[in-house]
């Protein structure tokens, strides 16, 4: 483990922060130099002379632009400034080799050179799921995502996604619904710039209570190349990986690809073979691949239960009374409304809208734009 300085975190923030500056660009840069030496050569143009850095430029144009717009950015900024920055944020600006950086990613042979965290960093200790999915996902999906959320927290385990909307966002949901293990969040943009913006609430969520990653510094975008890379860190943390939802070219094949590189334990949960949805979980399960119906067989494959110990979110919900029994059985898994709960059950409206309620509040249905399905 190294020592490292104030001013090595300030000039490894600021080579993170610089124009074109992606993952093996900035690894390559701080193999060569210690980060106060790799500063000066990039603010003295030599960086490019470096055999292994110039390796990471593709098209010849890149020689001369490249270098350039770090010279302009490093003579514009101030790496101490730019850490202030950070702290004043409650940001860590972790090395790779430094003794406060996860082992678990210090270990991986894609680890990012410079991380940015922002809440607990005990929160990785523990075992860990990545759980990953479409944004376009089924409502269905969404209540499993958040289901196996919750049941993992419960049973302790740390529930890892890049917070994105759809699945991500849900299983995250569910994880800090429970109240136990600390969440883990990958996100893809600097902690400043929240991507999608309506999960802000769940960003800050997630770093109050467990802890939120990035390689991205603070004001970077979520530009697409970002993505497939946070994918790898979210597979290099997770002790098994978990796709709810997935369409046949979704982003989580990155995610899957990483982790089968990396002999993590891939799962996937069944679907219907008539949504898009489920297309690449199904191919997952026809690969071979564990199929995970419920948190139970996550924990299986943890090695934290055995089939045996299988205790489902319904076994564990209050029992509804006769009167909501009557409109719970009514209720299956295509949507119902409020009229037509009542015309099927014979009840008053308001009765039937008690029921959905009380329902609801169990956690046995679940409404959206006034229809009703159960879970």
């Amino acid at each position: 483990m190294i020592t490292v300085t104030d001013d090595e975190l300030a000039c490894a923030a600021a080579l993170a922060a610089l124009p074109a500056m992606g993952p093996a660009r900035l690894a390559a840069l701080l193999r060569r130099w210690p980060p106060t030496e790799a500063w000066d050569a990039v603010r003295h143009g030599r960086a490019v002379s470096d055999d292994e850095v110039r390796g990471t430029f593709r098209r010849r144009s890149e020689f001369v632009e490249v270098p350039r717009a770090w010279r302009l950015a490093a003579e514009a900024g101030n790496p101490r400034d730019g850490l202030r920055s950070y702290r004043a944020a409650d940001v860590q600006v972790l090395l790779l080799g430094s003794a406060e950086y996860p082992r678990r990613l210090a270990d991986d042979h894609e680890a990012p050179a410079v991380l940015f965290a922002k809440g607990s960093l005990a929160a990785i200790d523990g075992p860990r799921v990545g759980i990953v999915g479409t944004r376009r996902c089924t409502h269905t999906g969404r209540e499993i995502a958040r289901d196996l959320g919750h049941d993992l927290a419960a049973a302790g385990v740390r529930v890892v996604s890049g917070l994105a909307a759809g699945i991500d966002g849900a299983a995250h949901g569910g994880a800090l619904a429970a109240q136990a293990a600390p969440p883990v969040g990958v996100v893809g943009s600097g902690f400043d710039v929240v991507y999608p913006a309506r999960h802000a609430v769940l960003w800050k969520a997630v770093a109050e209570h467990g802890l939120l990653l990035s390689e991205a510094p603070l004001g970077a975008r979520p530009e697409p190349w970002r993505f497939p890379a946070r994918n790898r860190i979210i597979a290099a943390l997770s002790d098994v990986v978990v796709v709810v939802e997935s369409h046949a070219r979704g982003g989580s094949r990155y995610t899957v690809d990483a982790a089968m590189e990396r002999g993590r334990t891939v799962m996937a949960v069944p679907g219907s073979v008539r949504t898009s949805a489920a297309t690449f979980t199904n191919e997952l399960i026809a690969e071979c691949c564990p199929p995970a119906r419920d948190a139970t067989d996550v924990l299986v494959a943890l090695g934290l239960a055995t089939p045996g110990d299988r205790t489902t979110s319904a076994e564990r919900r209050p029992p509804p009374s006769e009167a909501d029994r009557a409109v719970l059985d009514q209720i299956g898994g295509d949507p119902a409304s409020l009229e037509q709960l009542a015309a099927s059950t014979g009840l008053d409206p308001v009765q039937v809208s008690v029921a959905v309620a009380h329902l609801e509040a169990g956690g046995w249905i679940s409404g959206d734009a006034g229809q009703w399905r159960r879970l």
